[in-house]
């Protein structure tokens, strides 16, 4: 079900929707393996879509870590607000990420330890890019991290712009196979 939505959406909305189908688990777990949940006090997600990453943030954090997710997406909004309704800290914004600042402000939040991204950097217009980028960079910790994925590497000279350190890793049990970038200052 989840799938045909997902599908619907990129053919409505292929600049910010950016793939046909939700990420697989393999890419996922990829994803968040090196979080230290133990210790994360604030993670947020960029374009959760329907909630792959979401669910795997949802069941290792603390309960006591705020985790925002930031979905542009109303239909993605809400299935996200069904799906999760119920989950302890878990705050859901229908924005655009390049909004971001305006709701840590809001809940009182200086500086984040994570940002796990689901955004198609490849297809969203430059501008956008640029400054979700920035906002990024200037809101992790000194050693936070922004992990992203991407389908391909050419926007890599973007992402050193921002980021001192990128370590890649490709995933390739997804559709289409995937490059996993985290990205430290």
């Amino acid at each position: 079900m989840e799938i045909g939505r997902f599908m619907e959406q990129y053919i409505k909305n292929p600049k910010t929707v950016g793939a046909i189908a939700p990420s697989s688990d393999k890419l996922a777990c990829r994803m968040i393996e090196d979080i230290d949940f133990l210790n994360a006090t604030y993670i947020v997600e960029y374009g959760p879509g329907t909630g792959v990453f979401t669910e795997k943030i949802l069941d290792k954090k603390k309960d006591s870590t705020i985790f925002i997710a930031i979905e542009y997406n109303m239909d993605f909004y809400n299935i996200l607000k069904d799906k999760f309704r119920d989950r302890t800290n878990f705050i859901l914004v229908n924005d655009s990420a390049e909004n971001l600042k305006k709701y840590l402000h809001k809940y009182n939040i200086d500086k984040l330890d994570y940002i796990v991204s689901g955004l198609p950097f490849a297809s969203l217009p430059q501008d956008m890019s640029k400054k979700i980028l920035s906002v990024t960079k200037e809101i992790l910790k000194d050693k936070g991290e922004f992990i992203t994925f991407q389908y391909t590497l050419f926007k890599m000279k973007l992402f050193r712009k921002h980021f001192d350190r990128i370590k890649t890793k490709k995933v390739l049990l997804n559709l289409p196979p995937a490059y996993v970038l985290k990205c430290k200052n």
